[in-house]
């Protein structure tokens, strides 16, 4: 089984708007909660809800942004395998049909 990183994407035009409402937001955990049960044997690690973003570079740190709302770490036997773990994920059912899920796959890391 292959190890994939899959990032929670949220859209340019939801950056600056306001959260869901509370109704909203219990829906969509509540779901989360279902498509996370359903998919246990896959889930390697839960992740995370992302904050702000800082960046370091040969010119130092500085501020930065980015549309990663969230990660989760998932096996599978195929790239694309992995990908259908997420269709019709709460992620863009519920909160926002403009969110994405992108899946990357995990490479080895090469010896020394």
């Amino acid at each position: 089984m292959t190890r994939y990183l899959a990032l929670y994407m949220g859209s340019a035009e939801n950056v600056d708007s306001t959260p869901p409402d509370a109704e909203t937001q219990q829906k969509g955990m509540a779901a989360w909660g279902e498509w996370a049960a359903s998919h246990t044997a896959a889930i390697v690690e839960q992740g995370a809800p992302l904050g702000k973003t800082k960046r370091m570079d040969k010119n130092g740190l500085s501020n930065t942004s980015n549309l990663i709302t969230g990660y989760v770490l998932v096996e599978a036997a195929s790239h694309e395998e992995a990908a259908r773990i997420f269709e019709r994920h709460p992620h863009f059912a519920v909160f926002s049909d403009k969110n994405s899920v992108e899946i990357i796959e995990c490479l080895e890391m090469p010896s020394a």
